[in-house]
């Protein structure tokens, strides 16, 4: 394995900022704090689920998916085509809803150009563009009904230094229905992220740190607090590489929540995934338990 390079496990990234930083303008607003909340949220579940995908030459690409959840199955088919810079994905699911996405890339240089809808809710259509640049970035996303949302995000910065915001406008009442804003700071090891969201109600603060004494580990902090309850979490977590194949993380908040979770490469691009979360405060209570099977001949 290239060192400062790691290898990615199917939804459990072990990060590398010197890679990242190589990638062209700062980025888009969802991608502020993107590394430490993958560390801590990704993967982790406790539901049971299975997925097999399937690919071909020609472009298409085939995925099912079978969920269980607190007694109730659900599940999904999933097909998606590419062809030169277009790209059609069709999923039905068990509910018999239907989503369609449209994507079109470079339609102008560095633009991309995204149209869904989900049936049988007419009223879903939305047409979202996305602009990444050498010093800016943003995403501009209109819904097709008569009182369409409009929302907004916009970066300026660098690969290394960013700082954006992101608003949705409501034209059926007339005013914003959110606005936030973020500051994030990439270097070769380490990275920091400011988020003020909630229109100003939160603030969430994370470092990342890259330990390659331990085969490639990061740590992670961060720190929310919601101003008008005082309320404060401390949550702590880690992603230690075993192995090429095998990727341990771990989470624990100052409310005494406990997370782990194992990932194993099985057969090349197929995955197991098991993680569990404890309430150490309440040792009465049962552990949860997830499971995600991911095959791909």
């Amino acid at each position: 394995m290239e060192k400062g390079l790691y290898k990615p496990l199917f939804g459990c990234w072990c990060f590398c900022a010197a890679a990242k930083m190589s990638g062209k303008g700062p980025g888009f607003f969802s991608e502020i704090g993107k590394r430490g909340r993958d560390i801590l949220t990704k993967d982790y579940n406790s539901d049971q689920r299975f997925t097999i995908s399937s690919s071909t030459n020609s472009g298409l690409d085939l995925k099912s998916t079978l969920v269980k959840s607190r007694g109730l199955s659900s599940g999904d088919v999933a097909a998606e085509f590419k062809y030169k810079n277009k790209a059609v994905n069709v999923k039905v699911d068990t509910e018999s809803n239907v989503l369609t996405t449209f994507t079109v890339s470079d339609v102008v240089p560095s633009a991309k150009t995204i149209a869904s809808i989900r049936l049988p809710d007419y009223s879903s259509g939305k047409v979202e563009v996305q602009y990444l640049h050498e010093h800016v970035a943003f995403t501009l996303g209109v819904g097709l009904d008569r009182s369409p949302v409009i929302d907004f995000s916009g970066t300026m910065g660098t690969p290394s230094i960013a700082f954006g915001a992101e608003t949705s406008y409501s034209t059926s009442v007339g005013k914003f229905m959110k606005y936030n804003a973020g500051l994030c700071l990439k270097m070769p090891s380490s990275n920091a992220s400011v988020i003020l969201g909630d229109k100003g109600d939160s603030m969430k603060v994370s470092y990342l740190h890259q330990l390659e004494r331990l085969n490639g580990g990061v740590v992670v902090g961060e720190i929310s607090r919601r101003f008008s309850t005082n309320e404060n979490t401390l949550t702590v977590g880690c992603s230690y590489v075993v192995d090429s194949q095998t990727v341990l993380k771990a989470k624990l908040n100052n409310h005494g929540n406990l997370g782990a979770l194992l990932q194993h490469e099985l057969t090349r691009k197929s995955f197991l995934t098991i993680s569990s979360a404890f309430e150490t405060k309440d040792l009465d209570k049962s552990p949860k338990f997830g499971f995600t099977l991911l095959l791909k001949p």
